[in-house]
């Protein structure tokens, strides 16, 4: 009896092992850190993959046409509905490659964050029905950056019926979100699906559930006491499936605005926050800091950019400087200075630009700003090889500026 008891006991050791243990190879947080399973503290140090899971009309030099869907409609009014999903496939087959990630790496960050579209798993009209797509190049990438050791942070961009209510949420103008429950239910439930697929993956440090919510042109009375609670039905639905990652909650009003929020809720959140166009000066940071030390929580900069490299650089230091990891916009951009890497903008693709921010009320205003045929396929054609990461432009000035070193093209 007491040998049967002894290798049931062995028998339960050994089965009850390896989940020890891998859950001792996720990041976890602790108090206003987040600790590496080494131990050591871990200051996040990224850059945003903006423009690749959910296009936005400015990195393709477009004003009308800036949201995903809009950019679409351009896209299809020029290529027609198959050439455009066409296109698509093979612009996100290109436009972040395993090169792309070897070489993020290489230049010295250690973690990138990933904007999506809620579309590429599923759709407001039709929410039962799900698509592989969009897992599919989580996957690819999940697995690319697990080879090199880079962490990723799941960002959805844009969630159903919209939590911003603005063009990088492509939504419909209108945060429709916070009014519906069916949507509300969908956001859910798709970061649900998430977890449950990516619960045990060890490169993937957390997820931010919802991008700059609510902006400042809304009723900040009506919809700021509604960002919290939705934000507990979110983490809910993920923990049932997943209690190992890092949940990143953003404040109101762009990310900014850190008063919608009570005491944490939950053992493994982060707070992020968002700042651009600002002086560097501590006083810009300061209440994000107070935060941070009133809930002894860790904090992170989601996004921040678009700026000169001597901006750049300086807020860095100063997020350094009080320990706040961050995390830059964008990667790739066309014909930019202020992302790490810089692809061509043709003469052919200013003809598209200049259809896109036309007119184009009636089909008479289409057919008659369309440019030609040749000029079309030139020019989509040119963009899906100038994505290549083989044929971008380094941008050396803006790597410096993030402290990190680039020394020979992948």
């Amino acid at each position: 009896m007491e040998h049967t008891y002894k290798a049931i006991s062995f028998l339960f050791l050994l089965f009850l092992t390896p989940i020890s243990a891998q859950q001792n190879q996720f990041v976890k947080v602790e108090g206003k850190k987040f600790i590496k399973p080494n131990g050591e503290t871990l200051l996040l140090k990224g850059i945003n993959l903006g423009n690749w899971l959910n296009p936005e009309g400015y990195m393709f030099h477009f004003k009308n046409a800036n949201s995903a869907r809009l950019i679409n409609d351009v896209f299809t009014e020029l290529l027609g509905p198959e050439e455009t999903k066409s296109f698509w496939r093979s612009f996100r087959e290109n436009y972040i490659t395993q090169e792309d990630i070897k070489f993020i790496k290489k230049i010295g960050l250690n973690s990138i964050r990933v904007p999506f579209n809620f579309r590429l798993f599923c759709t407001e009209e039709y929410p039962a029905i799900y698509n592989d797509e969009g897992f599919q190049y989580l996957d690819s990438l999940i697995s690319w950056c697990s080879k090199v050791g880079l962490l990723v942070i799941l960002d959805m961009h844009a969630a159903p019926g919209g939590q911003t209510g603005d063009n990088i949420d492509d939504s419909w103008g209108y945060p429709f979100l916070y009014d519906s429950e069916a949507m509300q239910n969908l956001t859910a439930e798709l970061w649900q699906k998430i977890a449950s697929r990516y619960k045990n993956e060890t490169t993937v440090l957390g997820y931010d559930l919802l991008n700059e919510p609510i902006p400042h042109f809304f009723d900040q009375n009506y919809f700021n006491p509604k960002l919290e609670p939705l934000y507990k039905k979110i983490v809910s639905a993920i923990r049932q499936v997943d209690t190992n990652h890092i949940i990143f909650l953003g404040g109101a009003q762009w990310d900014t605005n850190f008063k919608v929020f009570n005491e944490p809720f939950d053992k493994k959140l982060a707070y992020t926050f968002h700042k651009y166009w600002m002086p560097i000066q501590q006083k810009e940071i300061q209440e994000y800091i107070n935060f941070r030390d009133k809930y002894n929580v860790p904090i992170w900069l989601g996004e921040s950019g678009e700026n000169k490299d001597e901006w750049i650089s300086s807020f860095r230091e100063l997020l350094e400087k009080n320990s706040i990891g961050w995390c830059f916009w964008p990667y790739k951009k066309m014909d930019s200075q202020s992302s790490i890497v810089s692809f061509s903008r043709t003469k052919e693709w200013d003809e598209i630009i200049k259809y896109a921010n036309s007119l184009r009320n009636n089909f008479e205003a289409v057919r008659k700003n369309r440019p030609s045929n040749q000029i079309i396929k030139k020019a989509f054609n040119d963009l899906l090889e100038n994505i290549k990461l083989k044929n971008c432009k380094i941008n050396n000035s803006y790597i410096n500026a993030l402290g990190c070193k680039f020394k020979n093209h992948p």
